[in-house]
């Protein structure tokens, strides 16, 4: 039985590994515990094999101008819990990245394609507070103690936050959207579980690059995801000039419709994680 302790409850890809986790009842056995204040440091972490670290602040969910709140969270706190659990015994520490670290996405119009040679280059608190996280982690691997970075893209999924939610909306109730020519990397929370228990099963150390096996593109996605409700909208092509101009307004704009990818030979793994396909991963998610 190998026992599994997610730092941070009630988060969304912690409960979704759960949840995955779940269906093999005589291999997993997952615990929660909370960080959010100091009792967890009374807390012995020796009888678990992994930890999977999800605490954390997300993108945009502080002031961007809180920097202390992000270093403080991001960084020191999962330094903090890593150091505990390789004192206390356990063989390995899952901490989540994220594809943030490769900076923003690319303006609507350009391309951003990330290969194993292309450098971080953090571009806000919250990107730079993980590559120091990973920085930090990374000094504390050895043979008895595996450390093990995924620097993930948008997660969604059931349940998610952040831009998916908002394409949805926009999908069930809008009767056009602008069609426009994107690359995006994306990762469905049940192929990420999947890819975590496998990270679990083979006791992985390195940083490594999860995928859904097919690109998304913005426009086709809501289309996808109206489809999936059965209703029709209409994809209006012309749009890129208007929305570039719109995004020296805000950064909403290449938020939604930017490049941000990876390349796929950086996600491929040597079993099979992606569980999922995009159309039937959009359907589960939103049905």
């Amino acid at each position: 039985m190998t026992r599994i302790l997610i730092t941070g409850t009630n988060s969304f890809t912690g409960n979704a590994l759960a949840r995955h986790l779940s269906q093999f009842p005589d291999k997993y056995s997952v615990s929660a515990v909370s960080l959010r204040n100091d009792s967890w440091h009374s807390e012995s972490f020796s009888s678990f094999s992994s930890v999977f670290h999800v605490a954390g602040l997300a993108h945009d969910s502080a002031r961007s101008s809180d920097k202390d709140s992000y270093y403080r969270i991001n960084t020191q706190l999962a330094y903090s819990t890593a150091l505990k659990a390789k004192t206390d015994g356990v063989k390995q520490f899952i901490f989540m990245s994220s594809s943030i670290v490769y900076g923003k996405s690319a303006p609507i119009g350009q391309s951003k394609l990330i290969t194993r040679d292309t450098l971080l280059n953090p571009e806000s608190y919250y990107g730079d507070s993980k590559v120091k996280a990973e920085d930090m982690l990374s000094s504390l691997n050895d043979d008895g103690f595996r450390v093990c970075i995924l620097r993930c893209p948008m997660i969604y999924g059931p349940g998610c936050k952040g831009n998916y939610p908002l394409l949805s909306r926009l999908a069930r109730r809008l009767p056009v959207f602008p069609k426009v020519n994107n690359c995006r990397s994306m990762l469905y929370s049940e192929n990420l579980a999947e890819f975590v228990r496998l990270m679990l099963q083979n006791q992985e150390s390195g940083i490594f690059w999860p995928q859904n096996a097919e690109y998304s593109n913005t426009s086709e996605l809501v289309k996808m995801i109206a489809d999936s409700h059965s209703k029709r909208i209409f994809l209006v092509r012309g749009c890129e000039f208007p929305l570039r101009l719109l995004a020296k307004f805000t950064g909403l704009v290449n938020k939604a419709f930017g490049s941000l990818a990876y390349d796929m030979s950086l996600s491929d793994y040597r079993e099979n994680y992606r569980l999922y396909g995009l159309r039937e991963s959009i359907d589960r998610t939103e049905k």
